[in-house]
Formats: structure tokens, sequence, C-alpha cells
């Protein structure tokens, strides 16, 4: 254990250093950074939402340049097919025998890092090519079974407020998303200190810092940090406590319509285990679930009708059910 703390040591000096990369680039973000970073520690796929013009695909672009990892783009389009994002077979000709054979082309899912740009404007059929390659690491075509490259990431954005031409993601892939990451206005400084930057000639030069290995050695680490039984419970009575037919948190029976499931415990627990990291522990603390809980359910608590008549969120929903909880464990 020595050894991997010590090599654990070495990446952590890195991280300080692969987020100044990426600011160079990006202004202020400081959260929306750092979730970024637990997602690739923890191995999970992020979804980013937010309006026009607020750097999300900058930020995906940036990250990928700051990290030694292949880079693809997928421009999601209400005609885009399954095949332009796993691939498709060619036919091809052996020159010497003369005799032709069917050829996997891989398609551009084949990469470290997958920016799914604008993903809700393309068609259930296609949003379900990703089901496969999000959960399992792989693809099948022709029956025949071909592995990702690992590390393995799926960034995807999407606009929240345009709704001519989208097609709402269903749940089952929502909830393959790690974490769901909200974009929003910068401060007046940080606006300024955009319009200062990228209205000149002066154009700034992002250097790799951390290498695939390290980044499956620190994702390998990551299932390693302690977490106690207690913090466990913590979390299955978290979660529990955001369904309806379970809950003993009144505002969930009058808000919720459904709750989340247990993905929803193993990646608060994942993501959790990847803040610590990144803060230098080795073990979970009560912080760090609470840190995470609200990008880990906003996109796994479907409200009804009257919280959304009443402009409730599911980060509000959160928010009550943290002081809640912990209210109830303090007793």
């Amino acid at each position: 254990m020595e050894t991997t703390e010590k090599d654990v040591k070495a990446l952590l000096a890195k991280l300080p250093q692969l987020k100044q990369e990426i600011q160079k680039v990006i202004v202020g973000q400081d959260v929306i950074l750092d979730e970024l970073l637990v997602a690739f520690l923890a191995g999970g796929h992020c979804l980013l939402e937010g309006v026009p013009g607020l750097a999300k695909t900058l930020i995906v672009k940036t990250i990928s340049q700051a990290l030694h990892l292949s880079f693809r783009r997928i421009q999601f389009t209400p005609d885009l097919m399954p095949t332009d994002i796993v691939g498709t077979e060619i036919l091809e000709e052996d020159h010497i025998t003369g005799k032709r054979f069917f050829k996997f082309n891989k398609g551009p899912l084949f990469a470290n890092i997958i920016l799914a740009d604008e993903i809700n404007r393309t068609p259930p059929k296609t949003q379900s090519a990703l089901l496969e390659a999000m959960q399992e690491f792989e693809v099948t075509y022709g029956g025949q079974t071909y592995p990702l490259d690992k590390p393995f990431f799926i960034l995807a954005t999407q606009n929240p407020i345009e709704q001519a031409g989208t097609y709402p993601l269903p749940e089952a892939q929502l909830d393959r998303f790690l974490l769901l990451i909200k974009i929003g206005y910068p401060t007046e400084q940080e606006e300024v200190e955009v319009l200062s930057r990228t209205t000149g000639t002066k154009m700034a030069k992002v250097t790799p810092v951390v290498t695939a290995e390290e980044i499956l050695q620190v994702q390998a680490l990551v299932r390693q940090v302690n977490i106690s039984d207690d913090l466990i419970k913590y979390v299955s009575k978290f979660i529990r406590a955001t369904r309806p037919d379970t809950t003993t948190v009144s505002y969930v029976k009058d808000w919720v319509r459904w709750g989340a499931g247990p993905r929803a415990g193993q990646a608060l627990i994942l993501t959790a285990k990847a803040r610590a990291i990144l803060k230098g522990r080795y073990t979970v603390l009560m912080e760090d679930l609470q840190a995470m809980a609200p990008a880990v359910l906003r996109h796994r608590i479907l409200l009804n009708f009257k919280a959304e008549a009443e402009n409730i969120t599911s980060d509000m929903v959160t928010s009550v059910l943290i002081k809640e909880i912990t209210r109830e464990n303090t007793l």
C-alpha cells in the first residue's frame, strides 16, 4: 500500500497543474471543473447543461487538450444515424487473392473522450446507440463485440431552454450519466476577463500533463478509498428517502413522482471517494457525500406536476433531504 500511496501522491501533485492548464482557457467555473475532474477519477460520464455561449464545448475540448487522451466530437443532429456514431462495415477486396470481405470501419465513438454536442437534438434511436457504450464500454455490430478504448468518457451537452427540434433523453440513458452538471452565467469580474481574453490576438496554449495510464491508476485507487459502514447506511437512507413510497419526508411525497434508483447510491459513493482523493484524503467524509449529492440526483429525481407548478427543482428537493436525513441521523 505504501507504493500505491506514493504513486498516488505523485499523481495528486499533477492535478493542480492540470486545473491550471485548463484555466489558461476557461475563466472561473471552479466548481464545474472540480465536478468534471471527480467524474474522470470515478470513471463516469457527464451531462453538461447550460444556455448557449457558456463555453460548454470549450470546457470539454480544453480538458481533452490537458490530458494525453484521444478526443472526438460528434455533433448530434436530427438526421444522425447509429452507424454514424458506432461505425459500419465496408466491402473491401484482398488484392492478392481477389476475395472480397466485409471490414468493420470504427466510428468516432472509438476514442477516449467523446463530446456528444447537443445530444438532445437527435432521435431516441440514435441516442440508444450510446447506451451499451456508456454502460458496458463496448459496442456490438453485426453480432461482433468491439471493446472501446480506456479510459472512456462521454461528455454530453444540451441546451435547456430550446425545445424546438429536440428529443428529451430517456430516463434509462439519463441514469447512465454519473453527473448532471449545470453551467451558469459568469460573475461580472469573470465576464470582463472573458471579454479581455477572447477578443485579442493572444491565444492560450494548453500543455498535456496527465496520461491515460495515470488516470486508470487513480480510477483503480478511487475504489479503494475507505468509507465507513455508517456512511454507507446514510447513503442508502438518503437514496430511499427520494422515493415517495419509502420516504419519511413529507416534501418528497408532495413533489416527487419517481425517486432515484440504486445506481444513484453507487454514483454518490464513487464520486464522494473521488472527491476525497482530490482533497488528498483516503477516507470519505460526510461533506463529500453532501457536496456531490446535487449533481448525482439532479437528473434522477422526477418531479410531479405540483412541483413544476410551484417552480420546485430537484436541487431544492436534494437540499431539503440533506437537512432532514442529517437531522434524523443526529437525533
